[in-house]
């Protein structure tokens, strides 16, 4: 019985999330513009992360493959 109520707990906090568009507080403005803009940007434009932060992934280990140099420490065991 105490694990059916950890359950509904746990659902009940995980659907409280609010799901409304995000405002400054009551008495708080947005940042001020940044230097050199035009506009201070909307709260949508600074959540977008800019692609520097999210780079594209490279999967072109295999065209420059090289042959590996001997390992020096790579000794067979002692008898």
């Amino acid at each position: 019985m105490r694990k059916l109520w950890i359950v509904a707990l746990a659902i009940g906090l995980a659907a409280c999330g609010n799901k409304g568009q995000l405002k400054p507080a009551e008495g708080a403005s947005l940042p001020p513009k940044p230097y050199g803009s035009v506009a201070t940007p909307a709260p949508a434009d600074l959540l977008t992360a800019p692609p520097q932060t999210r780079p594209t992934r490279s999967d072109e280990v295999l065209r420059s493959s090289e042959e590996r140099r001997g390992d020096e420490f790579d000794l067979p065991p002692q008898s």
